[in-house]
């Protein structure tokens, strides 16, 4: 029998509920390169209405879905603005030199915010030779740091993009957990972005697969840059089937995670030699530090190895854990015990 975990790591680590392999099971196929994969075709529809958009593309990963919009937005040796430590900036591999050819000035983000005056004076100016031009702003939200940027700012960037003709682009990975903890539809948080890039199997528990919506003709290039990078991936039914239910059926169900990430959070600090991070915990993470000297972190990794339980390690000093579709209320009682069992002298 398999051992089951309870992984932390990350809400990637979700299993398919058996009504999702199902739908995977029975899904209409054809070839997607062709255009003629149904149920591919109508989880690309049912995202585009979702999201306000006109169109949406059907790609492997997020990564890739945010490549593709920098692809598509930019031309070889443009530059775009970026919060520091965006995902696009911090975990997609240089991904964005690489493959469009452009390069990335970012700007402070400040917990939930950024700086409105800082994107402005980071826009090249246009009539110095010298410089590169600014072709796209991209921003994040949820942040990875597990804060949600305010509407308003969202807004504010959108409006001062609009003013200079850049378009702006939204990793939205985890869009729909921004969208519970501002309490708004993600089509509203969505309006504040030309393109937008969601991800399937994030919390929404579908094995593989995002989204880029955008305009229709936009799509319509980013379709032919997909085919470029290796993205036509033929009878894509299957995948798609997965990803629709995922959209229908678990996207109200974050709420859960989110309250069992408060759960969380108030359990470890019961812990002696636990600094929560309590300004960060706007959706389904918990950043937490041990006090220095307490434990070693391979020490502390493995003793929750040992007991069933998968965690990162630290990442500038801090430990995340993310709740996410598999972890319940037991499990969290289950990681706190251990935790004290190892940190509690």
């Amino acid at each position: 029998m398999t051992k089951r975990w309870i992984d932390l790591r990350s809400d990637t680590v979700t299993l398919q509920p058996e009504e999702m392999k199902r739908a995977m099971i029975e899904a209409e196929i054809g070839d997607d390169v062709y255009e003629d994969d149904p149920a591919t075709k109508a989880l690309e529809a049912y995202a585009a209405e979702l999201l306000g958009k006109d169109a949406a593309l059907f790609v492997p990963s997020g990564t890739f879905a945010n490549q593709l919009a920098i692809m598509t937005h930019t031309r070889r040796g443009d530059e775009i603005i970026i919060g520091q430590d965006a995902h696009i900036q911090a975990h997609e591999v240089g991904a964005a030199a690489a493959l469009a050819g452009v390069q990335l000035k970012t700007v402070p983000v400040h917990l939930n915010q950024i700086e409105v005056l800082d994107v402005r004076h980071a826009i090249r100016d246009l009539s110095d030779v010298h410089y590169p031009e600014t072709s796209l702003i991209c921003v994040e939200n949820a942040l990875g740091n597990g804060c949600v940027l305010t509407l308003d700012n969202m807004k504010e960037i959108y409006r001062l993009a609009y003013l200079h003709s850049i378009p702006v682009h939204l990793d939205g990975a985890r869009l729909f957990n921004a969208a519970l903890a501002l309490g708004v539809p993600a089509k509203t948080i969505a309006a504040q972005a030309d393109t937008v890039n969601i991800c399937l199997s994030k919390g929404l528990a579908a094995p593989i697969g995002s989204l880029l919506v955008g305009e229709k003709d936009f799509i319509r290039r980013a379709r032919k840059n997909r085919k470029r990078m290796g993205g036509g991936m033929r009878q894509t039914g299957y995948l798609a089937a997965a990803g629709l239910y995922a959209l229908t059926h678990m996207v109200d169900r974050l709420r859960e995670d989110h309250e069992n990430a408060t759960y969380l959070a108030s359990r470890l600090t019961e812990i002696p030699g636990i600094e929560l991070m309590k300004h960060r915990r706007d959706i389904n993470m918990v950043f937490f530090k041990i006090e220095e000297g307490l434990i070693k972190e391979a020490t502390f990794l493995q003793k929750l190895l040992s007991a069933g339980i998968k965690s990162n390690g630290m990442e500038d000093g801090e430990y995340r854990f993310v709740t996410h579709y598999g972890i319940v209320r037991e499990d969290i009682d289950t990681v706190v015990e251990v935790m004290k069992a190892c940190l509690v002298q």
